[in-house]
């Protein structure tokens, strides 16, 4: 008897071989979730249910396991061994994350000690696949986010160093858009690339790429934090042609990547919200929330430093780009204007001109 060019006992070898190889790497029964052109997360419950999350899926969907504590204490202890750290009573937090490899792209990792969670004994588990190869512009027109003439015009503007800012929910392509947009940078150009951690894949042969650095709960009295406003800073004295920044959660992330678009860096970030509207009211309070910088500093500070801002979101079950703005140099009554280049639903199958001129120009 042979199944796929095997006898019985080749398959039943090979499948013990992989049986035990997992258990002795510790991640045991992640192994048979790890494939990140299906899932895009894998999450364990404190409850011991385990759930997946299929690309493009809106709701994740539970696994017919039920892995025992030990299983989910082994696990949880090799990926904290991944970061360097244990997971304890004394260090309940962990952030890790399984590096990239040929064929897999990783994943970022958060784990929490059963003392923080409510259930049986469980730690409670997250894991977030990266996607395993480079994104280009054809991708995005495959899987429909935006017409062909769209995505095209915004990958020729990014070569012409147009300054973008994505915008989106959580797990709504952000870093997907950004992946395949960055496929416009000449090939010659110096890129550094700040992630936390890093997601983004490039092709182009001179490429630094910065990851922040936080120390875990238990450590934060003993090392200081290496923030992405940090990292910016080092990449400017780094000569890059191109400044990417996986995304902006802070203040001072966010007024030091703006100042480095105005010193002639061209780049590309994202943030969490909701519409530009949206991201502009979170950069201006992110800002004076840690630097005391009033919303009259910051709106001319997002004029110029950003020419594009693209917002993604669900429509009809899929993620799309919802719009395109270009945003105006001056200030109008006191506010940031956008002048829109795309809107999705409109039967648009191309990007409007732009009438800002770009550094590439």
């Amino acid at each position: 008897m042979q199944a796929n060019g095997w006898t019985a006992g080749e398959a039943l070898l090979a499948a013990l071989t992989n049986a035990v190889v997992s258990r002795v790497s510790g991640l045991g029964f992640l192994d048979a979730y790890l494939d990140p052109e299906k899932y895009s997360e894998v999450v364990l419950n404190p409850d011991g249910r385990l759930f997946v999350q299929p690309r493009n899926a809106e709701y994740m969907q539970a696994v017919d396991y039920r892995p025992s504590v030990a299983e989910a204490m082994r696990l949880a202890e090799a990926l904290a061994g991944m970061a360097g750290t244990q997971l304890s009573v004394a260090n309940p937090t962990v952030n890790a994350r399984i590096v990239r490899e040929k064929n897999f792209g990783g994943a970022r990792v958060k784990i929490l000690h059963p003392v923080l969670v409510v259930g049986k004994d469980y730690p409670a588990i997250s894991v977030r696949l990266f996607f395993p190869r480079l994104i280009t512009p054809e991708d995005l027109i495959a899987w429909e986010v935006a017409p062909e003439g769209v995505i095209r015009g915004l990958v020729e503007l990014v070569g012409r160093k147009a300054r973008v800012l994505v915008i989106g929910g959580t797990n709504m392509g952000k870093t997907t858009m950004i992946s395949a947009l960055c496929q416009g940078i000449p090939q010659d150009a110096r890129i550094v690339k700040i992630e936390d951690p890093e997601e983004i894949w490039l092709e182009h042969p001179n490429v630094v790429t910065i990851e922040p650095f936080r120390p875990s709960w238990a450590e934060q009295d003993k090392a200081a934090t290496y923030a992405i406003a940090d990292a910016v800073a080092d990449a400017m004295r780094m000569r890059p042609d191109w400044l990417i920044v996986g995304e902006i959660r802070r203040g001072r992330d966010a007024m030091n990547f703006m100042r480095a678009q105005l010193s002639g860096h061209p780049g590309l970030t994202s943030i969490h919200a909701y519409g530009p509207d949206e991201a502009m009211d979170t950069i201006q309070t992110l800002v004076y929330n840690e630097l005391g910088v009033g919303k009259s500093g910051t709106k001319p500070t997002i004029a110029l430093a950003t020419d594009l801002m693209l917002y993604l979101d669900k429509r009809d079950g899929k993620r799309r780009l919802i719009g395109v703005w270009e945003v105006e140099r001056k200030l109008r009554g006191g506010d940031v204007r956008l002048r829109p280049l795309y809107e999705y639903g409109s039967g648009a199958a191309q990007l409007a001109p732009m009438e800002r001129r770009l550094m590439g120009d």
